[in-house]
């Protein structure tokens, strides 16, 4: 059994390095991202209180997201393992996983600041499908509708430089602290998240002693929600 953190900045490529890795491990990965944009995408009550922050530029309080991931794990459908996105958001919470989960490694995935405004800026969302674009590596065939199912491709309601200085403020802040924890038990493995998917997958299964990523294998396909 095999259990991963992955960290790392808005547009580093946590949910695309974590679906490659699940799909061919066999792990389940764990979105705390995707799971909020499931109940935003249904409507329900955490789903209004998700898009409520979103739209304001916040992040989802700590509380809420340690409720959530506790509630996921709880599932126990993970048999092979677990790649969890988007948590621990701060000390406390990773001092919880490391007492409470026998992890194996934290990816750290490092982007400049910089890139990462470059990145999350050319985002798009197809409105009914929820395919995600990048209008830099995975740009669609018609602009500005989705190859899937034609729907109108938009940008997220975080995708915004106000929104976005103030998403890389707080990342800081929270998640240094975070990996600095992490590299002290000497878990981490900081990799250079500026190079293309699979040249980035490639430094991770070597840096972690996995089965080598093969460029011919069927990348699983990203939705959002």
């Amino acid at each position: 059994m095999r259990k991963y953190v992955i960290l790392g900045v808005q547009g580093s490529g946590k949910g695309t390095q974590s679906a490659m890795l699940a799909d061919d491990l066999d792990l389940v990965h764990i979105s705390v991202g995707d799971i909020f944009r499931w109940h935003v995408k249904r409507h329900t009550k955490l789903g209004a209180q998700v898009r409520r922050l979103v739209a304001a530029g916040e992040l989802v309080g700590d509380d809420l997201v340690e409720d959530v991931v506790r509630d996921r794990l709880q599932l126990h459908d993970w048999n092979y393992g677990f790649i969890i996105d988007g948590f621990p958001r701060n000390r406390r919470q990773a001092e919880f996983f490391l007492e409470s989960y026998d992890i194996d490694g934290v990816i750290h995935l490092d982007l400049p600041d910089e890139e990462v405004r470059r990145r999350v800026l050319a985002r798009r969302l197809c409105s009914r499908c929820g395919m995600d674009y990048n209008l830099i590596a995975h740009r669609p065939e018609t602009e500005g509708r989705c190859d899937v199912c034609g729907g109108e491709l938009v940008s997220r309601e975080d995708d915004s430089p106000e929104v976005l200085a103030r998403r890389l403020e707080e990342y800081h802040s929270k998640i240094d602290p975070v990996v600095e924890l992490f590299r002290r038990k000497e878990y981490v493995m900081t990799i250079d998240a500026r190079a293309d998917k699979a040249a980035v997958q490639r430094t991770i299964r070597t840096r972690f002693n996995l089965p080598p990523y093969l460029p011919s294998q069927e990348e699983p396909v990203r939705l959002s929600g």
